[in-house]
């Protein structure tokens, strides 16, 4: 596994339109941070120590306050991503990489598969071709596919590196400390860009989506798996009441952290609701922006494309 340190970069290249203020989002002298009212760098301070608090402790946690669901809500991303040998993929907030290693495991499959399929149609091949063509898979199982983690965390990205020595990802995986807000990538550059639980911390919601969509090829898609808004009023009440009175609880018992938990939970709170979000994503220039909710609404993943 290798740490990137491309730092090059091109100016912006701005899409048309004008991007509309929406909760604090945008620059001011009062942001939220949970139900704090902060100022921009008190936020960006404040959510890189949250962060690097919990950084040992979040799949631990991940676990707990989702049952074991957010896997779920994480594979789903990856099998609306589809990619195909060849992605580039750009997975910002990603530290801990679970969706990069979901990526990775997805393209093996479809690799494997077109292997399989391959052979099957070629019934008069030797032993020793059949031989050659699994040894050459194996060697590039991935069909030149790519997966860049960034993160502007150092502790998430080292919890990240250690869990994929642990479970053996090293082909196709590279690691980049950065800011969604200024990406260090050029423009033109990725295929798809995933966010999966991280734009909601992001200190200018709107900067990032530019980010987005300039670091993206045109015909790119952009994908954020994120917290979102339940419409059933019965189902919100019961969501609120285990947000607020058990993912505190379980931060402290887990993680010796209740502070962070607490600023977890009220950022969910404060956050754009569904329909909001996705103006802001066309705003930043998406085409064909849409979501689909899981769960009642407790978590959206919102889709579009650079055209």
């Amino acid at each position: 596994v290798r740490l990137c340190r491309c730092r090059c970069r091109a100016l912006f290249s701005r899409p048309a339109g004008a991007l509309r203020a929406r909760r604090g989002l945008a620059a001011g002298p009062g942001m939220h941070f949970g139900f704090q009212t902060v100022t921009e760098e008190e936020r960006r301070e404040k959510i890189y120590q949250v962060f690097e608090t919990v950084a040992k402790k979040y799949d631990v946690m991940n676990d707990s306050m989702t049952l074991g669901i957010h896997r779920v809500w994480k594979d789903i991303l990856v099998h609306k991503m589809n990619p195909c040998p060849g992605t580039l993929l750009l997975d910002v907030a990603g530290g801990t990489g679970d969706i990069a290693f979901r990526f990775i495991n997805y393209v093996r499959s479809v690799r494997q598969r077109q292997l399989q399929r391959k052979l099957k149609h070629h019934q008069n091949l030797s032993w020793q071709e059949i031989f050659e063509s699994y040894q050459k898979d194996k060697f590039n199982s991935l069909g030149d596919s790519q997966v860049v983690v960034c993160d502007i965390n150092r502790e998430m990205l080292k919890v990240g590196k250690q869990k994929a020595q642990h479970l053996g990802y090293s082909e196709g995986l590279s690691w980049v400390l950065g800011n969604a807000e200024e990406l260090p990538f050029d423009d033109d550059k990725f295929d798809v860009y995933t966010i999966a639980f991280g734009i909601r911390n992001v200190t200018r919601i709107d900067l990032a989506l530019q980010e987005a969509y300039r670091v993206l090829k045109p015909g790119g898609r952009f994908l954020c798996l994120e917290f979102s808004h339940v419409s059933n009023p019965l189902i919100s009440r019961v969501y609120d009441l285990y947000s607020f009175q058990v993912i505190p609880v379980l931060g402290e018992v887990i993680a010796g952290d209740w502070k962070s938990y607490q600023y977890l939970v009220e950022s969910i709170q404060q956050f754009p609701p569904q329909e909001e979000l996705k103006a802001m994503i066309e705003d930043a220039g998406f085409l064909k922006v849409d979501y689909e909710n899981l769960n009642f609404g407790i978590v959206a993943i919102h889709s579009g494309f650079k055209l």
